[in-house]
């Protein structure tokens, strides 16, 4: 198997005291930047031949397939790479279609390798690197074949690690170059880095933002007598929280549930953790929540609903209302009866006296 080299346009001279200002406002929140290129043997029903996702965090910045050729920027502020370098696109669509050729080839190579001469295929390269909170660097570039893992990288020892007998064949062939691996170690160190940073700046508006979280602790009666705190974690960003329940000032662990950071729709996270209690040592227990938007940390404990007087009597008030239509409409009944029973009455009374004075004028006279 062969690999491509990734080289992305140089940086801007002049750019470097920027970033390191772009790092103080970062806060101590982790950033990475990624990418996942994927190639598959029978493309169909809205799934290109090849495709390239970028991400720096959880937002996708660029996307490239072989259907469209062309690198294309999925958030507005990937526009300022193209005002500090005319050609950024233009070089890194080459890069996406350099890339397209070497990774259709790969799988390619690997059906034959492993006798699948038909059906569908798929090979996957991904790579990336991560500034940490604490200053370190983190990078990793591996390849996955038909959704399983094929060889990794190993940036400490400049070797590759095979996940299968046949990846093997690829760790014999890579190993031995050396320059090639050095310049992978060199690009995750530094130059993916360097363009996560920049990336950093360019959407620091959205990336470098903090939203404070909310927090609500609920409860719920359990069958046995115990009862679950519920700690309710949300619109928060950035994504890294530290979350836990507090018993007496210490950290509790015993009976507790934590649940994924996962995002909203409007581009925030919540998170939910819940433990189980004794209801009789309630009033011992806080959820703390610790967040970069946050000055110190939140220590939040169930608060028993409180009494909304104005609702209650509102309340009242409709009961009452309602009470006096059905009275109102039952009276209303009752005096139409008896208004009609009493004009009944007349009438009958009156038709009894015409009849006796017909009978007594009509009679002839002596």
């Amino acid at each position: 198997m062969g690999v491509l080299l990734l080289r992305w346009p140089p940086l801007i001279l002049g750019a470097a005291a920027h970033l390191l200002l772009l790092l103080d406002c970062a806060g101590s929140t982790s950033h990475s930047l990624r990418y996942f290129y994927t190639a598959v043997s029978e493309p169909g029903q809205g799934l290109p031949q090849f495709i390239t996702v970028g991400y720096v965090d959880d937002q996708q910045f660029v996307q490239y397939n072989s259907d469209t050729q062309e690198a294309l920027p999925q958030v507005p502020w990937m526009r300022k790479a193209e005002k500090e370098d005319p050609h950024y696109w233009k070089m890194s669509t080459q890069l996406f279609q350099d890339t397209e050729r070497v990774l259709w080839r790969n799988l390619v190579t690997l059906q034959t390798r492993f006798n699948q001469s038909g059906g569908f295929s798929s090979l996957q390269e991904m790579l990336g690197c991560e500034l940490r909170s604490d200053g370190r660097k983190e990078g990793y570039w591996q390849f996955g074949y038909n959704g399983r893992d094929f060889i990794a990288f190993d940036k400490e020892t400049l070797t590759w690690t095979a996940a299968d007998t046949g990846a093997k064949v690829t760790k014999n062939k890579w190993d031995p170059i050396v320059e090639q691996n050095k310049y992978r170690r060199a690009y995750l160190e530094e130059t993916c880095i360097e363009w996560l940073r920049r990336y950093l700046d360019y959407g620091k508006e959205t990336l470098l933002r903090t939203e404070a979280p909310v927090v609500k602790v609920t409860r719920k009666a359990d069958y046995d007598g115990l009862e679950t705190l519920v700690c309710q974690v949300h619109g928060f960003y950035p994504k890294e929280i530290e979350a836990n329940w507090v018993k007496g000032g210490e950290v509790w662990q015993e009976g507790t549930l934590r649940g994924l950071v996962a995002p909203n729709s409007d581009g925030t996270y919540y998170l939910l953790l819940s433990v189980q209690i004794d209801p009789e040592e309630r009033e011992r227990f806080r959820c703390r929540v610790e967040h970069d938007s946050l000055e110190k940390p939140l220590d939040v404990a169930w608060e028993k609903e409180p009494v909304n007087l104005g609702l209650i009597v509102g309340a009242i008030l409709g009961v009452m209302a309602a009470i006096l239509l059905v009275s109102g409409i039952i009276i209303f009944f009752i005096r139409r009866q008896r208004s009609e029973k009493s004009a009944y009455k007349a009438a009958s009374t009156s038709d009894q006296g015409s009849d006796s004075s017909t009978k007594v004028s009509y009679k002839p006279s002596v």
